[in-house]
């Protein structure tokens, strides 16, 4: 399995699941992760496990569906979407694109573009 496609399944793990481990333990000791929505870069692999709990934190129920995954070496894009619901109950739906960049120790660095409007809209309702 490459490492995008472990990727995507640790991740389904996580919205499916909770469980958040498996997705934490595929980012290298030193990586760095980012989003539209965040303040600052979360680093290492605590910083990776901050940035996933409160990505998950934000929903009820979530799930991605990618529509394009693209690898070029050591990195990968993946364009997707997000269904689901918010803690309140409100539907949530929002596209965007991750690229992460691939190392010796895992994934490197992951930053995700989408339209923040969109998320804070839904999720806030």
């Amino acid at each position: 399995m490459s490492a995008t496609d472990q990727f995507i399944d640790a991740l389904g793990r996580l919205e499916s699941e909770r469980d958040l481990e498996p997705l934490v333990e595929l980012f290298a000791d030193d990586c760095t992760l980012q989003n539209v929505t965040v303040g600052e870069d979360h680093h290492g692999k605590d910083g990776a496990r901050g940035f996933w709990q409160d990505d998950r934190k934000l929903f009820d129920e979530v799930r991605s569906e990618f529509r394009n995954v693209i690898v070029d070496g050591d990195r990968a894009a993946l364009e997707w979407t997000r269904h689901g619901t918010a803690r309140d109950g409100g539907s949530v739906e929002y596209a965007g694109v991750s690229v992460m960049e691939f190392g010796d120790g895992g994934i490197a660095r992951f930053m995700a573009y989408f339209h923040p409007r969109e998320l804070g809209r839904q999720t806030t309702q």
